[in-house]
């Protein structure tokens, strides 16, 4: 039987083996596997009622009318359902949330 629990390991734990090239620090290793995702509000959604949307804001880009950023939130693009929308937004269209 290929693999298991019963396939004699290294003898070092999970928590104490180290990839190489990786950080040896734990604290840093915790810091490069943040999540860059952050949650923002969303003015001029598509949905176009006025409303700010709460929003994951998911990257950055710079453009030729300055920075905008990639977000996903909900409109409600018809009157009884809402939709998942994902798209480049102006800055100035984002809040910190």
């Amino acid at each position: 039987m290929g693999g298991g629990w019963a396939k004699q390991g290294s003898g070092v734990p999970l928590s104490e083996r180290v990839r190489p090239g990786a950080p040896a620090d734990p604290e840093a290793a915790h810091r490069s596997q943040e999540c860059p995702a952050r949650h923002c509000w969303v003015s001029d959604a598509l949905d176009r009622h006025g409303v700010q949307r709460p929003g994951l804001l998911v990257e950055w880009r710079q453009a030729e009318a300055g920075w905008e950023g990639r977000v996903a939130y909900l409109a409600q693009l018809r009157p009884d359902a809402w939709q998942l929308v994902e798209e480049w937004v102006p800055a100035a269209w984002l809040t910190p949330g």
